[in-house]
């Protein structure tokens, strides 16, 4: 049997495309090639390496035992050439022109306005696109490329191709109002009674987390799609939930909110990490504003509250 030859970089991204997109026609469409050309490339290419990685025999082509092998050193392939095509891009373009950043909406106000000032002074010329999420939808955002960087929370299921980087954690504390029933409760609170109350919770737009409840205990919940109608709804009495500190502190000091003790405890610790692309260098902005989240210190201003 002869050696295998060098296949092109070309044909190892049409093979990618075909086995993605789920057949000839279909990446065909997604390449703007035609469907011969398509079935050509991947027929050149496993004449170079001697081998079939596509069983046509089915309406629909499938990958053989050694496609599904060589798949894997075809991704990484083209992974680290897109990561070395990004670094050159990045290197010989100098400073970027726009940074989009996404930050989650637990992430405390007073300190993203402490790193962006600091932004702005150290790269007055890059435009800065800022834009808040919850849960799994920061990191979707980075994945589809909508935002080069981001600060994400409770370690949220990523794709695998991503840096992060831990960058502290935000306190959270279960609250209500003193007029809800659980205000008169004793602590520390048992489960099952916190579980006989309606709880509000931030809802999560994210196929990567869907389904996954993050510190959910009531068997009866209102689902909202942002941090300040929770908040208010709190502040109403309407239900019981967790909330980060420096929301609240000020709440708290003035009795319009109270703080749970619950039997799981009266604060948990939210992770908050800086993240982004591993086949994307950030330019000198972007790396800039990654130390600094990184570095940020969390402690809060008294004037915070």
């Amino acid at each position: 049997m002869r050696d295998p030859g060098l296949p092109t970089l070309d044909q190892l991204r049409v093979f990618i495309a075909v086995v993605d997109h789920g057949g000839f026609a279909h990446a065909a469409r997604a390449l703007h090639r035609t469907q011969s050309v398509i079935s050509y490339t991947i027929a050149n290419l496993e004449e170079q390496l001697n081998i079939e990685l596509l069983d046509r025999s089915t309406r629909k082509p499938t990958l053989t035992e050694a496609g599904k092998a060589l798949l894997a050193d075809a991704r990484a392939v083209a992974t680290r050439v897109d990561g070395m095509r990004s670094r050159a891009k990045a290197l010989g373009m100098g400073l970027e022109a726009e940074l989009s950043v996404v930050v989650d909406v637990m992430f405390p106000a007073c300190l993203l306005v402490r790193a962006l000032e600091q932004f702005q002074r150290e790269f007055p010329t890059v435009s800065l696109r800022l834009h808040t999420e919850a849960l799994g939808a920061v990191a979707q955002m980075v994945a589809e490329r909508r935002c080069q960087l981001g600060v994400a929370g409770m370690a949220a299921t990523a794709p695998v191709n991503f840096e992060r980087h831990a960058a502290g954690f935000v306190k959270m504390m279960p609250v209500c109002s003193p007029m809800h029933p659980l205000a008169r409760e004793d602590a520390p609170i048992p489960s099952a009674v916190l579980r006989e109350h309606l709880q509000l919770v931030v809802t999560d737009r994210s196929p990567l987390t869907a389904g996954r409840d993050f510190g959910v205990l009531g068997l009866r919940d209102w689902r909202l799609g942002d941090v300040s109608s929770k908040h208010a709804l709190l502040l109403g009495g309407l239900g019981w939930g967790n909330m980060p500190e420096h929301m609240v502190m000020r709440d708290l000091a003035e009795g319009r909110l109270v703080r749970l003790h619950t039997q799981e405890g009266s604060e948990l610790e939210y992770p908050l990490f800086v993240i982004h692309r591993g086949d994307d260098e950030l330019g000198p902005a972007g790396k800039w504003l990654r130390q600094k989240f990184v570095e940020l210190d969390h402690t809060l201003p008294s004037d915070a509250f």
